[in-house]
C-alpha cells in the first residue's frame, strides 16, 4: 500500500512540476491563457482546423454576461446666457439663474471588461460627451468610471472603474476564424430594462465603405442589437468575444436583423494603444484617393492593372515632399498591393510615423517608385 502511495504522489509531484513549467514558460498552450503586454488579457487558444467546438449557448452566455457592463452617462446642458440675466427685474421674477440646478441629458450604453484590474472597452459615441459615467455590473455593483482615452476613426472608447477584488474579464476569441453562418450571442444593456442575451448567426465579414467610421472591419449579425447595446459583447459559441457590437441599420431605431460590431481583432489594437498612450498613432501621407471603376481604368489605359486614383494631394504633405501628383495610381505601399481605398487607408495607417517605404506608381502609363517618409495622422477634426 504504501509502496502504491508513493507512487501516486511522485506521479502528482512530476505533473504540477511539468504544469508549472507550461505555465511559465508556454502559458499559451493552456486554454484561455492570460497574456501580457500592455494589460493582461485572456484569450483562447486559436484552434486547427477552421471548427469551433460549441459549448452549449446556457454555457457560452454563462461565461461571458459577468463581463458585459451597463454604462449610465450624463451631460450638463449649457443654456445660452440670457442678455437680461443682470435685469433686477428679471432677477426679481425668476430668481439667480446662477442658483438654479443645471440641466442634464442622460443615456445608455455597454461596455465589456477587458481586463481584472478595471479596463473596460466601449464605444467612443457612449461616452463621447459624458460629463459623468456609472457603470453596472451584474453582480450588482457600481462604480464611478473616468475615460482613459478614446479614438473616434474606430468608434471605440476605454474606461477604467476601480473596484476591490479581481473582476471578471472578457476572454478574447479569434475572429479571423470565425465564419458566415457561426452562431452569436449579443450581450448588452437594450433600452436600459437590464442585461440581455440575443442569439444570431454572423451575416457577413470584414464589412467595410459602409459610411460609419474611417476605420472599419465590422461583423454583420442578425443578432438583435438595439439602443443601449452600442460597446457590449458579440461572442461566439464558446463565449469569446469576437466583436464590440457598434451600430444597426434601420430607419426606425429598432432591430431588423442587420446589426454590425467591430471585429475584436480590430479593437485590441485600438485598445492596447489608448491604455498605453491615451489615444492611437497612425501613419499618413497626405493624399485623397478614389476607387478606380472599370471606366477610369479604361480610360486611364490601366489593362489589368489594380489600384486607387490620387485625386489630392495636401500641401507639405508627405506625399508631396515625395513627388506623388494628382492623377498618378497608386499600385503598392511597402510592397504590399493596393486593391482598394479601403486597403490603402489600412496599409498606411498601420505604418509607423518616421518609417521610409517605398510607393509604386503609374503615371502617364509608366511605372514608377518613390520613396515617401510616414507622417503622423492628424486628429480628426470635432463635429
Amino acid at each position: 500500500m504504501r509502496k502504491h502511495w508513493l507512487l501516486f504522489t511522485q506521479t502528482v509531484t512530476i505533473a504540477l512540476a511539468l504544469l508549472f513549467v507550461i505555465h511559465t514558460l508556454k502559458p499559451e498552450l493552456l486554454p484561455d491563457a492570460a497574456s501580457g503586454g500592455v494589460v493582461t488579457l485572456y484569450e483562447n487558444t486559436p484552434l486547427t482546423g477552421g471548427k469551433t467546438p460549441a459549448m452549449g449557448l446556457s454555457a457560452a452566455a454563462q461565461k461571458a454576461m459577468p463581463a458585459v457592463v451597463n454604462i449610465f452617462t450624463s451631460t450638463v446642458i449649457e443654456e445660452p446666457v440670457n442678455p437680461f440675466i443682470d435685469d433686477p427685474r428679471f432677477r426679481f421674477f425668476f430668481g439667480d439663474p446662477e442658483e438654479a440646478e443645471p440641466q442634464t441629458s442622460s443615456s445608455l450604453g455597454s461596455g465589456v471588461i477587458v481586463s481584472a484590474d478595471g479596463y473596460i472597452l466601449t464605444n467612443h459615441h457612449v461616452v463621447e460627451t459624458a460629463d459623468q459615467i456609472e457603470v453596472a455590473l451584474s453582480d450588482g455593483r457600481k462604480a464611478k468610471a473616468h475615460v482613459i482615452g478614446s479614438d473616434p476613426e474606430t468608434d471605440l472608447a476605454v474606461i477604467k472603474i476601480d473596484l476591490p477584488g479581481n473582476l471578471p474579464a472578457i476572454t478574447f476569441g479569434q475572429p479571423e476564424q470565425a465564419h458566415v453562418g457561426d452562431m452569436v450571442l449579443a450581450i448588452g444593456n437594450p433600452f436600459g430594462v437590464g442585461e440581455t442575451v440575443t442569439m444570431g448567426i454572423i451575416s457577413a465579414l470584414n464589412r467595410d465603405h459602409m459610411g460609419i467610421n474611417t476605420f472599419e472591419n465590422f461583423i454583420q449579425t442578425d443578432a438583435a442589437i438595439n439602443p443601449g447595446n452600442s460597446g457590449g459583447a458579440l461572442v461566439d459559441g464558446n463565449g469569446n468575444l469576437i466583436g464590440i457590437n457598434s451600430a444597426i441599420y434601420s430607419p426606425n431605431g429598432g432591430s431588423l436583423g442587420i446589426g454590425f460590431a467591430i471585429s475584436a481583432s480590430t479593437a485590441k489594437k485600438a485598445m492596447e494603444q489608448i491604455i498605453q498612450h491615451g489615444s492611437v498613432t497612425r501613419g499618413w501621407i497626405g493624399t485623397g484617393v478614389q476607387e478606380l471603376t472599370a471606366e477610369l481604368a479604361e480610360s486611364f489605359k490601366l489593362g489589368d492593372s489594380k489600384g486607387v486614383l490620387i485625386t489630392d494631394v495636401i500641401r507639405n504633405s508627405p506625399a508631396e515632399q515625395a513627388g506623388i501628383k494628382t492623377g498618378d495610381i497608386l499600385v503598392a505601399i511597402d510592397n504590399k498591393a493596393i486593391d482598394d481605398s479601403s486597403v490603402m487607408l489600412d496599409t498606411v495607417a498601420n505604418l509607423p510615423p518616421g518609417k521610409v517605404v517605398p510607393i509604386k506608381l503609374l503615371r502617364n502609363g509608366t511605372t514608377m517608385s518613390v520613396q515617401v517618409k510616414i507622417g503622423k495622422r492628424p486628429k480628426p477634426r470635432t463635429q
